[in-house]
């Protein structure tokens, strides 16, 4: 790489980090009871998890995602579009506050994520509430609820005239922090889930945190993985109840 670029990427890694939130040196959640476990060896699946967005499979011990909807089709009926999307599978788990751990292993995909979702909840697109995405590059913890899937700024978007209004309301609801990873490798990933605040760790090491109110949504019914790109591997999730650390 030329000197020139190197001091471009050197600018846009620091710019990720510019205007974020400090993340906390020490875990924001104290795990209590253990709600679920999968390390996915089982002929025989739990029937919490469930299909949400083609397309999962089970696979040399593993939980494979690979994102098949990678453009915008007419559906059969050609009354629609069927949109693309990420691949996503989902667990029926309710939790309020929790730790989720999980492996992630990058096979050709450009992001991995873990998202809590309430679909009794009508005021963001399909219950969206919050979620942590990995990339190789960065990590990004969004506040869903309020922000990005949030219908009433959604349909603000339509208006011209209330980009600045936008804008105001979508202040603070994301933050992304740069990280160095490499596809092929496995990388254990926790996201606690405390209060209005969520932490993300890579193999031990804090890499995200975000401080927002929807992520302190009282009901995540559900937990909801997603792959966008070809591939990704889960493995050996678990997901424990928590409580703020003291």
């Amino acid at each position: 790489m030329r000197p020139l670029v190197i001091a471009l990427s050197l600018v846009a890694f620091s710019s990720l980090a510019a205007d974020a939130p400090r993340i906390p040196s020490r875990s924001i959640a104290e795990k209590k009871e253990l709600l679920f476990s999968d390390n996915f060896d089982s002929s025989e699946h739990d029937s919490k998890w469930h299909r949400v967005v083609d397309t999962f499979a089970f696979e040399d011990g593993a939980l494979k995602g690979t994102q098949t909807r990678v453009k915008d089709m007419p559906s059969k009926d050609g009354k629609s579009v069927i949109k693309a999307h990420a691949a996503v599978y989902g667990l029926e788990l309710p939790t309020k506050d929790s730790v989720v751990e999980v492996t992630m292993r990058f096979d050709g995909c450009s992001m991995m994520d873990v998202e809590f979702d309430d679909r009794q909840y009508t005021g963001s697109h399909y219950g969206h509430l919050c979620r942590a995405q990995v990339r190789l590059d960065k990590v990004t913890i969004l506040d869903e609820r309020e922000g990005t899937q949030n219908e009433e700024i959604k349909a603000m978007k339509l208006d011209p005239s209330k980009k600045d209004e936008v804008a105001k309301r979508m202040a603070g609801k994301t933050a992304t922090f740069p990280v160095d990873l490499e596809a092929g490798k496995t990388y254990t990933v926790v996201v606690e889930t405390v209060g209005d605040e969520m932490r993300v760790t890579i193999d031990g090491k804090a890499v995200a945190f975000l401080k927002s109110p929807g992520i302190g949504h009282e009901t995540k019914s559900k937990i909801e993985l997603g792959v966008a790109g070809q591939s990704g591997w889960f493995d050996d999730i678990k997901v424990w109840n928590a409580v703020p650390a003291k």
